[in-house]
């Protein structure tokens, strides 16, 4: 049997360990000469003030520890390309802004590095699966190989989040919603499934210097692993960095799905692992706050004594646009909770929960669940809160409606939601943001 090589090393600052775990793994055994390389990190999100990057975005000592690795490899066409999140149309230039911060202009001037934002850049279209279009960056596509780094880090949709999840990065932002359909069978699971298909020659080298606990984004709690992880095969490093997250790999259908479709099994049988030990590495990291038994209210939440309230726990329908508004929703509602109980009070989100007759109020939070529950005529009062993402002007009326005041720049000043969450990391030296900065 051949077996797929996947290299664990415990990550030291200045000592060449992403060179030694690509070395180990074979991970550039199918690098072309003179290729055209695309380098996608993951960030998730960027702020124009501090915000917690720890396990949330791909360090710039990774990356450039990468870059340093292709030159020495003779090649000179290299590209970063992300596509971070863009909460509106109206942002610009929000790459160039998260690629300055991090540093990767540093690398541009002193290797000749493309920095290119996916939003600013063509996108093709491509069949996935019967009949089934995505639309995928353009210079993903025209490139010879591709090295994958990912952040090793927990998703509350998909239980992980690492190679595959990572490629969601390429997508317009029309694929990107409909990766969360509301058909069960073509979820998101299924869509993600199919994006390794689509690449061409590829690394996979995951960032596990800081990993993260019910993530992806900096809501989660983060911690120092210390940890890389590369592979030459994109299957095999996401089976391998899901067992170090203390999760199955055959619990995880995009995992398997994906696996399937190369002839792999899921269960690392086929997988030799060097350097570190998964057993030594491995650590338990949570990928989702816990509900009560009926999934109507966060476990926290219903501890509080919260009642009269259903805020049904999303599902994976839930697309990235409405799910940034739903922590602030229910993050408002603990806080500002005086032990009164609501009255009959429902939130449906995403694009397959139905109104409950019983409840006397409904707020449906964002167009899909508005459109989806648009003919109900019910005894309840439906309150929409529409727009893709969510009105925040409608949001906070929605709030009021329930006795809660706030201002509408609550659920769009994410620079004061970062700033909160950096407030955690007072004197945690272990939270360095040198590993985010080029020197």
């Amino acid at each position: 049997m051949n077996y797929m090589k996947v290299a664990i090393q415990k990550f030291k600052k200045n000592s060449e360990i992403v060179k030694k775990a690509v070395k180990n793994a074979d991970g550039f055994v199918n690098l072309p000469l003179n290729a055209k390389v695309v380098i996608k990190p993951n960030i998730v999100v960027w702020l124009s003030t501090p915000f917690p990057k720890w396990g949330v975005i791909t360090t710039s000592a990774i990356m450039e520890e990468i870059v340093i690795m292709l030159k020495e490899y003779g090649v000179s066409d290299i590209t970063i390309a992300e596509g971070s999140l863009q909460m509106s149309l109206k942002e610009k230039h929000i790459g160039q802004k998260s690629f300055e911060g991090l540093g990767y202009h540093k690398l541009q001037k002193r290797y000749g590095v493309k920095l290119v934002d996916v939003w600013e850049r063509p996108f093709e279209k491509i069949e996935i699966a019967d009949g089934l279009t995505l639309k995928l960056n353009a210079d993903l596509l025209a490139s010879d190989f591709l090295v994958n780094v990912p952040v090793l880090k927990t998703h509350a949709q998909v239980k992980v989040s690492l190679g595959i999840k990572n490629l969601k990065g390429f997508l317009n932002v029309g694929s990107r919603k409909k990766c969360h359909s509301a058909d069960p069978d073509k979820d998101l699971d299924y869509m993600i499934s199919r994006l390794p298909k689509l690449l061409p020659p590829s690394a996979t080298i995951i960032d596990g210097i800081y990993t993260i606990e019910r993530g992806p984004s900096f809501d989660g709690k983060p911690r120092k692993s210390n940890l890389v992880i590369a592979s030459s095969n994109l299957i095999a490093a996401d089976m391998v960095g899901a067992k170090v997250l203390g999760h199955e790999p055959f619990d995880i259908p995009y995992i398997v799905q994906a696996a399937a479709d190369q002839g792999i099994s899921s269960d690392l049988s086929e997988i030799e692992v060097v350097g570190e030990k998964i057993e030594d590495v491995k650590a338990s990291h949570k990928y989702t706050f816990p509900y009560n038994k009926e999934n109507t209210l966060p476990l926290s939440m219903e501890k509080m004594g919260i009642k009269g309230l259903s805020f049904h726990k999303y599902d994976s329908s839930l697309c990235t646009y409405c799910s940034a508004i739903i922590g602030k929703f229910l993050t408002i509602i603990a806080m500002s909770y005086k032990g009164k109980p609501f009255d009959d009070v429902e939130f449906l989100t995403g694009k397959r929960m139905k109104i409950c007759p019983k409840m006397k109020k409904s707020i449906l939070v964002g167009q899909c669940i508005c459109s989806l529950n648009k003919d109900y005529k019910g005894p309840g009062q439906i309150v929409k809160i529409k727009g893709c993402p969510p009105d925040p002007e409608q949001s906070a009326l929605a709030l009021k409606g329930i006795g809660i005041e706030i201002e509408s720049s609550f659920f769009t000043n994410l620079e004061m939601e970062g700033a909160f969450f950096m407030e955690r990391f007072k004197d945690k030296p272990e939270f360095d943001e040198s590993y985010y900065t080029i020197a």
